[in-house]
């Protein structure tokens, strides 16, 4: 009769141990699941990062600066004579 009841334990123990690998193992896989995504995310965001640099170091250059103020807004650079400097 003991070795029965020792038996039965150790059988539902042994499936206790089964259904928790298979239960780890499958969150183990949508949390390996979730980083590829977030880390496709990440170099997406990467990327969109160095093209928002680029961009932005192409707007601010003087040169394109001074081009479209003179050619949209009809700015020019005031003569030498025109240029009042106070002192301070």
């Amino acid at each position: 009769m003991i070795r029965w009841i020792l038996f039965s334990v150790l059988m539902i123990g042994l499936l206790a141990s089964a259904v928790g690998v298979v239960v780890l193992r499958h969150e183990s896989r949508q949390l390996f699941s979730s980083l590829q995504e977030a880390e496709m995310e990440r170099d997406r965001i990467s990327v969109e990062w160095s093209r928002l640099q680029l961009e932005q170091a192409w707007l601010a250059e003087a040169g394109r600066i001074e081009r479209e103020a003179h050619d949209q807004l009809n700015m020019r650079r005031p003569d030498q004579i025109d240029i009042l400097m106070e002192a301070r």
